[in-house]
């Protein structure tokens, strides 16, 4: 399947999510088309996203470094080689340990087979790979914006992503639920994963 959110994609689904809301039109001209952010496809991209859920990204990106520095690379057979206090001195939490181990096992076993993940489509692929403990939808849909360039994706359960649109379309107001961003970026269809790329950009330039 191709990755459809490369520069040119994302540029051509900005130019219709400008027009569907002006106001979206006024965002990019202040702040400029959101970048290309992408991640390799395969486990250790899936791992990293484990590893960020419910910390901050530069608290993420720590205990991630530590972990490298650890095991050398990121890998199935290196999480299952180390043990636990290891794991735990990256500043991994213990579920966070297990969620690992997990994931590594059944890449190894092929219990998760990534290719045919790459192949599904998204409702398989999210089903799929919520299937192993700690994978919910936010990293499910995560990995298939970031590592399979999936263009139509709305990560409603991201704080960031649903505080940014809504101040966007409704100015400041109180958070909408993960079921009301939903609805609120189901007219962007079929390019809400760019819609989820400009909101966590408008976040990082102005944190509301």
């Amino acid at each position: 399947m191709t990755f459809a959110l490369d520069a040119a994609g994302i540029e051509h689904a900005c130019r219709v999510l400008a027009a569907r809301a002006p106001v979206l039109a006024e965002v990019m001209r202040q702040t400029g088309p959101p970048p290309v952010r992408r991640l390799a496809p395969g486990f250790t991209s899936l791992a990293r996203l484990v590893v960020g859920q419910q910390v901050s990204v530069a608290a993420a990106a720590g205990i991630w470094a530590r972990l490298e520095t650890r095991l050398g690379a990121v890998t199935p057979e290196a999480l299952a080689a180390a043990d636990d206090a290891a794991l735990r001195a990256a500043g991994l939490s213990r579920a966070k340990v297990r969620y690992l181990r997990a994931l590594a096992a059944a890449v190894r076993d092929r219990t998760l087979d990534l290719a045919r993940i790459a192949a599904a489509d998204d409702v398989t692929a999210s089903a799929t790979l919520r299937q192993v403990p700690g994978i919910g939808a936010w990293t499910a849909e995560l990995y298939l914006i970031f590592a399979l360039g999936r263009p139509d994706l709305w990560p409603a359960g991201d704080l960031a992503a649903r505080t940014a649109l809504n101040r966007m379309l409704t100015g400041p107001g109180p958070r909408p639920t993960p079921r009301q961003s939903a609805i609120q970026a189901a007219p962007f269809a079929p390019h809400r994963s760019a819609l989820a790329l400009l909101s966590w950009h408008v976040y990082t330039a102005n944190p509301f």
